[in-house]
């Protein structure tokens, strides 16, 4: 390569713009919301109808052996829960007070096993939002009696 090539090669371009294809048009929005892409409603069409078909074949499939079949007939009868119930006695939560007992008691059910750590931070979300709302409840009570002493003088 010369010096020019490499000058040229270095040189900015002159399009500045960072447009992906032929950008739309002023007042052209695009596609409609909703619009559905032509394969998918190919594949829709093609197997319109063959959908219990199909999963009796898969079914069958799995209980032949395949792997992959009792993979999908699984994740469809019995989809990987994203939560699980906690067994937790959690302290009953009256006043701010009972939010150190609860989140006493949140530690020491993670320290002892009986729940996860992950658990204990959704749970602790609770006691937080509670203890928050009691506050505000009591704020707003000592501002109503404020208001009121202020209205009798």
């Amino acid at each position: 390569m010369d010096a020019e090539t490499m000058a040229e090669a270095q040189a900015p371009r002159k399009s500045a713009k960072n447009t992906r294809g032929k950008p739309f048009q002023p007042g052209n929005a695009g596609k409609p919301k909703g619009t559905r892409n032509k394969t998918t409603l190919a594949l829709e069409a093609l197997l319109d109808g063959e959908a219990e078909a199909l999963t009796r074949k898969a079914v069958e499939m799995a209980l032949a052996g395949d792997g992959a079949a009792m993979r999908l007939v699984m994740d469809r009868i019995l989809p990987p829960r994203k939560e699980r119930p906690v067994t937790f006695a959690m302290p009953k939560l009256e006043k701010v007070g009972d939010a150190v007992k609860a989140t006493a008691a949140l530690a020491e059910a993670v320290a002892n096993g009986d729940i996860t750590p992950g658990e204990a931070g959704e749970l602790s979300k609770l006691v937080d939002g509670f203890t928050k709302a009691v506050e505000l409840h009591e704020i707003q009570q000592r501002l109503d009696k404020l208001e009121a002493a202020q209205g009798q003088k």
